[in-house]
């Protein structure tokens, strides 16, 4: 059985264990003095690991997936939860959110984890090919945070070494720096060091770094601090990935989101769960995407709460022009994805057991079922003029029914950061910024062949005449919906505003263009004694 790296947090330092069948050991490790416990070879890989664990408070959660599908174009407010403004941009998106503030927190307890490892590992006597691999990845982690960073609130503070004391002052570093200090030499670091693969599973690979080398510098070429050669740099990063490690696309993509089936040839870094860690409650960190997503099926005839179908927490809504984006005779990733039956699960005098209760058409067959012929089945059928914030399509990608019940939030998934086919449509980016249009059209035609219906692979390629940036956002949509991209894409791409205007009516009448970085959190500028500047638009 392979190792993974399981990721969970243990009194004061965070410390890991790692292994398909061991067990947190839960030490009381709070009177262990840091500068001398991280320069021992076990304290050492102990900080490297909780390094890995500030992962898991951003991705998965509820802040992860609030920060990047809300204020989209293809996600909207279900009917419940809060952080509404997200996708409002109305007067109460502003510095004092706690989702601002805990994300910029963080973000910046995982930078200064990493410079705490780094830093104290310069004594460390342990083997150092080991070591090397080791601190490679918590350069590539520190890379991530100050990515997202930089991606979600512009300049910021930079610092490349360890805070031992308080400090009250911060700088205010030009995101051009950021990227030129930290996030480029970080993965170039982690590039020549990672290796290819890794025993532990959810470890950093060579592969996972030059993803996000890519990424990097495809988002830097859309600034106007751009290296000449980013773009064409990005193309190279992606093609390595692309041909160089064994990855290969999943032959369906419904096999992307069999819980059996995770650790499959289309991933290239995922945040582990352990399912056994999740379920007794060791780890609280769990995987929650599958709440989020899912209309209120458990009120209506013949329905109840069930593990299968998941617990709705009515938080995102797909757009309708989401749910225009796919022909659905030719392209499998709406049915794949969505869920169309639910089943009566809580019988009563029309509906038995394992009947339709719920049956929602989906885009492009509600002609299909006009009020005559939904009044002659005895159960519901919601087609798209029925939709609410409460009632409509429900995606399935996360859904977990390896829970132990229903009312369990935490849950194993792991939660895919780089996938085979990202990198593909990336790679398109990359060529289309290069003005490289047949490369951009080849990239997307092997992400559109895998997702066709049998027999309609031709049918679903399209040309390079085709092929421009609204089109791969488009087809990110398709293929990425719900997995925590978007606002991001659409940050990097410069089409947030746009794109909200057009297709997002809940968000389209406030945005503005400031929004596309998010505000400082207030209790950064008000812990700083030097005056620390609010992003434009913001208020103070």
């Amino acid at each position: 059985m392979k190792n993974k790296i399981y990721l969970s947090f243990v009194v004061s330092l965070a410390f890991l264990s790692w292994s398909c069948n061991k067990f947190l050991e839960e030490d009381l490790v709070s009177d262990v003095s840091a500068t001398h416990y991280y320069t021992t070879e076990k304290g050492f890989q102990d900080a490297v690991n909780a390094t890995y664990s500030r992962l898991k408070v951003f991705y998965g959660q509820e802040i992860g997936f609030t920060m990047t599908t809300f204020g989209t174009d293809i996600f909207t407010n279900g009917s419940d939860g809060g952080h509404k403004f997200f996708n409002l941009y109305d007067g109460t998106l502003d510095p004092s959110g706690s989702f601002v503030r805990d994300a910029w927190k963080d973000w910046y307890k995982g930078i200064n984890q990493a410079n705490a490892v780094i830093h104290r590992s310069e004594e460390l006597e342990m083997d150092e090919a080991l070591k090397n691999v080791r601190l490679a990845e918590v350069h590539f982690l520190r890379a991530l945070f100050y990515f997202n960073i930089v991606t979600t609130y512009g300049d910021a503070h930079l610092s490349l070494e360890e805070t031992e004391g308080m400090e009250l002052e911060a700088n205010r570093t030009a995101s051009a720096e950021i990227y030129k200090q930290a996030i480029v030499p970080d993965l170039e670091f982690a590039v020549a060091n990672l290796p290819d693969t890794q025993s532990d599973y959810g470890r950093a690979t060579k592969a996972a770094a030059e993803f996000l080398l890519g990424k990097v510098l495809l988002t830097r070429s859309y600034t106007s601090y751009a290296d000449g050669n980013d773009a064409t740099r990005s193309e190279a990063l992606f093609t390595n990935v692309i041909e160089n490690y064994g990855f290969s696309l999943l032959r369906d993509y419904g096999d992307l989101w069999d819980i059996e089936n995770q650790e499959n040839q289309e991933i290239i870094f995922s945040v582990i769960n352990s399912k056994t860690q999740v379920d007794d409650g060791t780890d609280e960190s769990g995987h929650r995407a599958h709440l989020f997503f899912l209309m209120e099926y458990d009120v209506l005839p013949g329905m109840k709460r069930d593990v299968k179908n998941g617990r709705p927490w009515k938080r995102f809504k797909p757009t309708d022009f989401l749910l225009s984006l796919w022909d659905r005779d030719k392209d499998t990733r709406y049915d794949k994805g969505f869920t169309h039956v639910w089943y009566t699960n809580n019988p009563n005098e029309t509906l038995q057991t394992g009947d339709t209760a719920v049956y929602i058409p989906g885009p492009g067959k509600d002609q299909l079922w006009p009020e005559s012929r939904q009044d002659s089945k005895p159960y519901m059928v919601i087609t798209h003029e029925e939709y609410t914030e409460r009632f409509y399509p429900s995606m399935l990608k996360w859904l977990d029914p390896t829970r132990p019940d229903h009312q369990k939030e935490q849950g194993q998934r792991n939660h895919i950061l780089m996938r085979l086919a990202d990198a593909y449509l990336l790679r398109a980016e990359a060529r289309l910024q290069q003005n490289n249009t047949a490369g951009a059209a080849e990239d997307v035609n092997t992400v559109r062949r895998r997702a066709a219906k049998g027999g309609m692979e031709t049918e679903m390629e399209v040309t390079a005449t085709r092929v421009n940036l609204d089109f791969i956002l488009d087809e990110r949509a398709r293929e990425l919906y719900g997995e925590g991209y978007r606002w991001w894409d659409l940050v990097r791409t410069g089409k947030l505003v746009e794109r909200v205007r057009l297709y997002n009516p809940a968000g389209a009448v406030n945005i503005k263009d400031y929004h596309v970085l998010r505000p400082i959190p207030q209790d950064q500028i008000d812990r700083t004694l030097n005056e620390y500047p609010q992003n434009p638009g913001y208020p103070n």
